[in-house]
């Protein structure tokens, strides 16, 4: 559905991206990751056809977005990360507008507004004007305005930008409908989101593809072999002693204390790669020390563990 191969974009002596390649397919939500400055957005305008690249060459749906612009244009429906809104135009205007530039007759426009509407909850909205509504409506009449036409592909970027918890809740639901029967690139700094919503993320970092595949097998793959280990106490008045006392284990690199409202609530212990304190001989030293254990979890690797992980040894 979305296929880029071996992409080169510079502006002037600066290369933006290098030799990015990837293929999605349909019924993949896909992850757009890499700290500002690595590409992601340049990848964006390239995929979406607002330039072409130097090099290489990118397939929408089987359109080259250059030698079949408008063919690959019309396969892509693309929600930038401030959606380009008329605030004096009414919601209902703004979406026959962008009906009409798709091509849609008018019984087509009305079919389609109503399902837009539908599925990104504007029904009741739909003959305000746009400049009166929140940041987050405004969003959802953008991603309303970018499934109008039915595109098999979809390019977000930042759909969750101005949403409240409840909302986000919501996009990630419709992001996971739409995909059913189309493919759907989401760019994003909320990294929990992204875990959350899409099956296979790539990163990007200084131009270049660093890592592409699920979640969960890129956090086994590229976490360093150090684990962590958060433990919980009540109350600790000194947090040295706590440092001190776990500190002093076999299998403990360092201690981190954990603070909540200006009191230390607990620690996160990073092991060695050859051991890992054993939780009995945690609550063990703990009680011994006078303190009250409220809890011993392990530290799950996550995809912003990842991310650091590589921005760490990119640096390196």
């Amino acid at each position: 559905m979305l296929t880029v191969e071996s992409i080169d974009k510079s502006y002037g002596h600066f290369r933006a991206v290098s030799d990015v390649s990837f293929e999605l397919a349909k019924g993949q939500v896909v992850g757009l990751l890499g700290p500002n400055g690595a590409g992601k957005t340049t990848s964006i305008r390239m995929m979406t056809g607002f330039f072409p690249p130097d090099r290489g060459s990118i397939r929408v749906n089987g359109h080259d977005t250059v030698e079949a612009s408008a063919q690959a244009r019309h396969s892509l429906g693309y929600l930038p990360e401030n959606a380009p809104l008329y605030p004096e135009m009414s919601v209902d205007g703004l979406l026959r507008f962008r009906a009409r530039l798709y091509g849609l007759s008018r019984g087509q426009a009305s079919s389609a507004i109503a399902h837009a509407a539908d599925r990104c909850a504007l029904r009741d909205v739909l003959h305000r004007r746009i400049g009166q509504l929140s940041k987050g409506y405004r969003q959802r009449v953008g991603l309303a305005a970018a499934i109008l036409h039915n595109p098999p592909v979809l390019v977000l970027d930042e759909p969750a930008n101005g949403l409240d918890p409840t909302q986000i809740t919501q996009m990630r639901s419709l992001i996971a409908e739409l995909a059913i029967d189309r493919t759907v690139l989401v760019s994003s700094h909320i990294l929990a989101e992204v875990e959350r919503t899409c099956s296979r993320v790539l990163i990007m970092i200084r131009g270049r593809l660093r890592a592409d595949g699920d979640p969960k097998v890129l956090t086994s793959r590229h976490v360093k072999a150090a684990t962590a280990t958060v433990v919980e106490v009540s109350h600790v008045s000194d947090a040295s002693v706590l440092a001190r006392v776990l500190g002093a284990l076999p299998g403990v690199a360092s201690v981190q204390p954990l603070t909540t409202l200006g009191r230390t609530t607990g620690a996160r212990i990073l092991g060695t790669s050859a051991s890992d304190p054993a939780p009995g001989l945690i609550a063990a030293s703990i009680a011994s020390a006078g303190l009250e254990l409220v809890a011993i979890n392990p530290e799950r690797p996550t995809l912003e563990s990842v991310f650091l992980d590589l921005l760490e040894s990119e640096a390196a």
